[in-house]
């Protein structure tokens, strides 16, 4: 039974679940994590390879895959080392300076993942829109300013969303949600005025998903626009299929993103299982589709992947 140990304690600790009700079979449970996180990891480093080695791979929509999958390895680790150790040896307990730390690294590659989406759709947008202009638009000096937007842009906000957290005193139940660290779900576990770490909340919610959001759409009612004014229907689903793979990854990472903070705002009635389950979909299911959306769907990314898995069968079979 939960006690209120962070009453009296000035270094509160929290304690991570698992998959409740069926704690017992937490190890058969680690076993297709394990396999998930394996191709997950493998894939991404796979997609990283082949574009810093491809000389051919060097083009901007190739640079922001590579932040992608970056981010992508990210997210994996930065939650991976927490749910296995709860999953094998049912140690749950993280401190809160151990969950800032976890925070940092989730929320802040969460943050990029998703400008990093918007950077993607400008590309496509360009690409479509004014393609004999792409490569005046977007240089290499260009980029790097994106980039440069994207991880300051997280810093800006991140930072003081956890120095709000970390002055907060914690005197509930310190059972949390979740395998891993999740700032919505520690906030409800404070005892003072959460108010100025909750409106930061809402200020950061709106400088990312509430302008990344829009802008994804924007670029595509403008794409579709000028892809509609395209005479030859040959040529308009050339222009559409370029855009397919970027459409699924923005599909695998905003949905469960909603359900999660929907399951957060609105379901508290539902059993826990669903919550957990919702927590880990959200984190594993882009960094596991994204290799394979742009692996199927990008022909010189499927045709180095290839090429590669192809000298690596020469080699083994010397």
């Amino acid at each position: 039974m939960m006690t209120l140990s962070n009453l009296t304690s000035p270094f509160p600790t929290f304690h991570l679940i698992g998959f409740p009700v069926i704690e017992a079979a937490h190890v058969s449970i680690s076993i297709p994590f394990c396999c998930l996180y394996a191709i997950a990891l493998s894939g991404n480093s796979m997609i990283l390879f082949v574009i810093i080695t491809q000389e051919s791979l060097h083009e901007p929509m190739d640079c922001f895959l590579s932040m992608l999958s970056a981010t992508d390895l990210s997210l994996i680790v930065s939650t991976m080392s927490t749910t296995l150790v709860v999953l094998w040896f049912d140690l749950r307990e993280i401190s809160l300076d151990g969950c800032i730390v976890q925070m940092f690294f989730l929320h802040g590659f969460a943050i990029i993942e998703t400008g990093v989406l918007v950077a993607m759709a400008f590309d496509h947008f360009v690409a479509i829109c004014d393609p004999l202009r792409h490569s005046i638009i977007l240089t290499n000096a260009r980029i790097l300013q994106i980039v440069l937007v994207i991880l300051i842009r997280m810093i800006v906000l991140l930072i003081p969303t956890l120095l709000l957290l970390k002055r907060l005193s914690f005197c509930k139940m310190d059972l949390l949600s979740h395998s891993y660290c999740y700032h919505t779900d520690v906030l409800t576990l404070a005892c003072s005025d959460t108010k100025p770490s909750s409106f930061w909340g809402l200020i950061g919610l709106i400088l990312t998903s509430g302008i990344d959001t829009p802008c994804i759409i924007i670029s595509y009612i403008m794409i579709i626009r000028s892809v509609l004014s395209i005479a030859s229907p040959a040529e308009q689903h050339k222009a559409f299929s370029t855009c397919v793979s970027h459409i699924g990854a923005v599909a695998v990472f905003y949905i469960p993103l909603i359900c999660l903070s929907l399951v957060h705002r609105f379901g508290q009635s539902a059993p826990k299982i669903v919550q957990t389950m919702m927590a880990n979909i959200y984190l594993i299911l882009p960094p596991e589709l994204n290799p394979v959306i742009y692996s199927l769907k990008t022909t010189q990314l499927r045709g180095a992947l290839l090429k590669l898995f192809y000298r690596k069968g020469i080699l083994v079979r010397t």
